[in-house]
């Protein structure tokens, strides 16, 4: 079967609708992240697509938005779907595409979001370490996550 969705770059007038597919996808993914969690996070994640080192969309044969991923010095920073776009495969594409073109070789993940840690560890990272807090210092454990060597 052939499938329709493709890798492209991930342009600055895509930014807003990338940000909606964020929060979408947190919404449907993250049950523990809350409204005011949302209100932080918001404004964080719009000004990093500005700031991060490469960026991928994932398309429909329209050329529609479906997900993206962004990493920087060989880390995953951010890889989210729409929901309607999950279990499809565009998650593995864009991931594959990271490692490939972006030389991912690590990813933090929320602890929490049971399907992301799955994803990552069918997908062959390992768990090398655990914070007791994300990034902003909120009490949401982090997985950090390798992927092994080849």
């Amino acid at each position: 079967m052939n499938n329709p969705m493709e890798i492209t770059d991930l342009r600055p007038d895509e930014y807003a609708e990338a940000a909606r597919i964020w929060e979408a996808s947190v919404r449907a993914t993250h049950d523990f992240v809350t409204e005011a969690d949302l209100d932080v996070f918001r404004p964080l994640v719009r000004a990093a697509f500005g700031q991060i080192e490469h960026l991928a969309g994932l398309r429909d044969g329209a050329g529609r938005l479906l997900g993206f991923a962004g990493a920087a010095d060989g880390k995953l920073e951010m890889l989210f779907l729409a929901p309607a776009s999950r279990g499809r495969g565009g998650g593995t594409l864009l991931l594959e595409h990271a490692r490939g073109a972006f030389g991912v070789t690590a990813v933090d993940v929320n602890e929490q979001n049971h399907q992301a840690v799955g994803f990552y560890l069918h997908h062959g990272f390992q768990v090398v370490g655990r914070s007791a807090v994300d990034g902003t210092g909120k009490p949401y454990p982090l997985l950090h996550l390798r992927i092994a060597a080849q």
